[in-house]
C-alpha cells in the first residue's frame, strides 16, 4: 500500500513531461499541442526510503520491496470542461478514487510553448481547475440527489444520511467552494462524504513547474502560488520538469547526486512530492523484515495494529493476536531482532497499539 495521486492541469503545462520524468519512463507522450494526453497514463514508482536498505542489510534480506506511489496523468483540462469543452468530463472518472490531486501549474515563460489561455498565469490556471472540478461535483450531486431522496422517503436509513450529506455539500459547491470545505461533525460524516467520491473533497497539492534556473529557489510566479497554497493550508512544491527529465536519464545514484549538487539541489522533485504527499495525507511507514524480504508498508498515522496488519492481508486483521514490535532506531542500534530482545527493546503490542513510523513488526494471528 502506498498512495495514489491524480495529476491535473491545463494543456502544455508540463504534466506529461513531469509524469515521464518521475517514473523514469517514456509512457506518456509529451508534445506541444493541446490534449496530447487523451487516455490516462498510470504508473508506479518506488518510494525512496534509506531505512529499508539499512534494515535489509542487518537482516541479510534477499529481497527489498519498497512501498509504491501511483501517478495517474489525466488529459489537459480547459475552461468549460464541465460543459463539454475540450475533452469535457471524459477524464473525471479516472481520478475519483485517488487519494490526493496534484495541480500542476506552469510557472515559466517560453514563447515556443503555447498556452491554451494565451498567457502564463498560474493563479488563473489554478482557479480554472478548481472551478471545473467544483462544477463537475455539483452536476454529479444534482443528478444523484432525487433518486437518493426517493429511497430516503421510503424509509432507507443509509439513503437518508446520504441525502442529508449531499444537501450540505451542494450548499457549499453552489457557492463555488470545494467539497472539502464542508464542516464535518464526526467519523460518520467523514464516511458519508467519502462515499460520494467527490473530486473536490480530496486534498490538493500544488506543483509549480519552473524553468531550470529557478529549480533551486523558485521564481516570482511560483512564489505567488506558494502564498496561495499557504493561505489554503495546502502543500506547494516547485520543480523543473526539464531537470527531472534529465535526472531520469542518468544511470547511477552517484551521477544523479553529482548532477543535483551542480544545480544546488539537495534532492529530486520526486522526493519532494512524496514527502509533501505523506504530510498531506498524514501517512507513516512500518516495516516487515526477515531473511527472505524486507518490505515497507504505508498506513495512515494513528492506525491501530490490527488495521495495519490488515494492509498485508485481511486474515491478519481478522485473526490478530499481537504485534511483535521493535522501533526502527532500536533495531538498528541493537543490530537486529535478537539484539533488540537481549536489550529489552522487543515489545508485544495489542489491539489498541497505534503503529509508529519506522516500527519493525511481525504479526501473530489465528487463521
Amino acid at each position: 500500500m502506498g498512495f495514489k495521486c491524480g495529476i491535473v492541469g491545463l494543456p502544455n503545462v508540463g504534466k506529461s513531461t513531469l509524469f515521464n520524468a518521475l517514473l523514469s519512463t517514456a509512457q506518456a507522450e509529451a508534445a506541444n499541442y493541446p490534449f496530447c494526453t487523451i487516455e490516462p497514463n498510470v504508473g508506479r514508482v518506488s518510494v525512496p526510503d534509506d531505512r529499508i536498505d539499512i534494515l535489509a542489510k542487518i537482516a541479510t534480506s534477499q529481497t527489498i520491496i519498497p512501498t509504491q506511489l501511483e501517478f495517474v496523468d489525466i488529459a489537459g483540462l480547459v475552461r468549460g470542461a464541465s460543459k463539454g469543452e475540450g475533452l469535457g468530463n471524459q477524464f473525471l472518472s479516472h481520478i475519483r478514487e485517488v487519494d490526493a490531486i496534484i495541480y500542476v501549474l506552469r510557472c515559466f515563460e517560453d514563447g515556443n510553448i503555447t498556452h491554451v489561455e494565451g498567457s502564463v498565469d498560474p493563479m488563473r490556471d489554478a482557479e480554472i481547475i478548481e472551478t471545473e472540478l467544483v462544477l463537475a461535483d455539483m452536476e454529479s450531486l444534482e443528478k444523484r440527489l432525487p433518486n437518493i431522496q426517493k429511497k430516503a422517503k421510503g424509509g432507507d436509513k443509509e439513503s437518508a444520511e446520504q441525502a442529508e450529506m449531499i444537501e450540505r455539500v451542494l450548499k457549499v459547491v453552489e457557492k463555488g467552494d470545494p467539497a472539502r470545505h464542508v464542516q464535518l461533525k464526526d467519523d460518520a460524516d467523514r464516511r458519508q462524504l467519502s462515499l460520494l467520491q467527490l473530486l473536490t473533497s480530496k486534498p490538493v497539492m500544488y506543483v509549480c513547474n519552473v524553468d531550470e534556473s529557478s529549480a533551486a529557489t523558485g521564481n516570482e510566479l511560483s512564489r505567488k502560488v506558494e502564498e496561495m497554497a499557504k493561505a489554503k493550508k495546502a502543500p506547494c512544491v516547485f520543480i523543473s520538469a526539464c531537470i527531472e527529465a534529465e535526472i531520469s536519464m542518468l544511470g547511477s545514484d552517484e551521477e544523479k547526486t553529482e548532477f543535483l549538487d551542480s544545480l544546488n539541489l539537495k534532492e529530486t522533485g520526486l522526493s519532494r512530492i512524496i514527502r509533501a504527499g505523506y504530510n498531506l495525507l498524514d501517512l507513516v511507514t512500518y516495516f516487515t523484515v526477515g531473511p527472505k524480504e524486507a518490505r515497507a508498508w504505508t498506513i495512515t498515522r494513528g492506525m491501530r495494529a490490527p488495521q495495519a496488519a490488515g494492509v498485508i492481508h485481511t486474515d491478519f486483521e481478522k485473526g490478530f493476536i499481537r504485534a511483535e514490535t521493535i522501533a526502527y532506531n532500536d533495531y538498528v542500534t541493537c543490530k537486529g531482532e535478537q539484539g533488540a530482545k537481549e536489550a529489552g527493546k522487543f515489545r508485544l503490542e495489542g489491539k489498541e497499539y497505534s503503529v509508529q513510523d519506522g516500527d519493525v513488526l511481525h504479526f501473530r494471528f489465528n487463521t
